[in-house]
């Protein structure tokens, strides 16, 4: 008898209707080292998600190579864009999700009954880790959970791989709670809003350049042809900013960054775009990344200072990068109003 009030007790504690909210970006290494950096790109680069080559080859390839060369160059260059408060991409999120917890606390969630929220966040591959949030999450009696990726655009090795890194976490529980997984926000109204204020806002400041460059995360094009429906994405995000921009074609251009190994990426290149607009007479350039919910290494380092370097020594006179949306107003809005219907 004493062992079912126990379990009694137990199923009590994890009904008590709390919901929780995850927010959940890439990650970052601890530390601006190449140990640091090393240990988060083993669990990066191991994931099939990420790397679709016959594991028994791929890990060969990591750890006979890339495991051996590219932590300390990488390390250097996390150096350049690491804060006080850790790295870029650490810090923005928490901030994202401290604000997205105050937003609900002073705004409600447009439902009849009060509701007991609670906001947490962690990254896909590093700390804090997908398995730690949701353990604590269910430490607190929390029995629904709303999963936001921050990745507006869906694709495989990222929102699907989010979703892999839950699945294999509560395959170990006995008790599963209630799982909203939002898998994609590329065309949703608020995040088209904020987008678009946002590079609005730089114009005003800054004056219309003549290109608008929308440089997104690139991809293997194989992904494409075997159906994963980034580039569309990509291509749909583009399409609904530029119109309510009020841009014409020769105006603006999609690009894709931060290519990796020898088979080829979803194009036009980014760098490779950047070297030929110059020669095309377009010598005033902002660039802005939509696939990225929070500034990091890939925007901070590679758009905002090495395109850069491209475009000026390619004959370019203006170049800025324009922000991410990070923790400013109109995005923890689009946040709150993404997540309020599965509350």
């Amino acid at each position: 008898m004493a062992k079912y009030l126990g379990l009694s007790k137990d199923i009590a504690h994890t009904k008590r209707g709390k919901t929780g909210v995850v927010l959940i970006n890439l990650g970052t290494p601890d530390a601006p080292t190449t140990l640091s950096v090393r240990r988060y790109l083993a669990e990066f680069l191991s994931d099939p998600r990420v790397i679709e080559i016959p594991k028994l080859v791929w890990m060969l390839i990591l750890h006979g190579i890339i495991l051996r060369i590219r932590p300390a160059k990488s390390a250097e260059l996390y150096k350049q864009v690491w804060t006080e408060k850790g790295s870029p991409l650490m810090a923005i999120t928490r901030q994202q999700t401290k604000k997205l917890a105050s937003y609900f606390k002073e705004n409600g969630t447009d439902q009849d009954v009060e509701q007991d929220i609670s906001v947490d966040f962690c990254m896909r591959y590093g700390n804090p880790s997908v398995s730690d949030t949701l353990k604590r999450m269910h430490n607190e009696g929390i029995d629904k959970i709303v999963v936001l990726p921050l990745y507006p655009q869906y694709a495989a090795p990222t929102t699907g791989s989010v979703f892999d890194a839950i699945a294999k976490e509560l395959t170990s529980w006995r008790y599963l709670p209630s799982l909203h997984f939002i898998n994609t926000y590329h065309d949703h109204p608020d995040f088209i809003h904020a987008l678009v204020t946002s590079i609005k806002h730089d114009f005003e400041v800054n004056g219309q350049p003549q290109k608008l460059v929308l440089s997104y995360h690139g991809m293997p094009e194989r992904n494409l042809h075997l159906g994963d429906p980034y580039y569309c994405f990509c291509m749909t995000t583009t399409k609904l900013v530029v119109e309510q921009l009020g841009l014409t074609k020769d105006q603006y251009i999609a690009t894709f960054q931060s290519r990796f190994g020898k088979a080829k990426w979803l194009s036009p290149y980014t760098d490779e775009t950047m070297g030929k607009l110059p020669g095309q007479d377009i010598k005033d350039i902002a660039v802005v990344c939509p696939a990225f919910s929070a500034d990091c290494l890939e925007t901070l380092e590679e758009i905002a200072e090495e395109n850069r370097l491209i475009f000026e020594g390619a004959g370019g006179e203006k170049y800025r990068y324009i922000p991410a949306l990070n923790d400013t107003d109109l995005h923890i809005k689009m946040m709150a109003n993404l997540v309020k219907p599965y509350l």
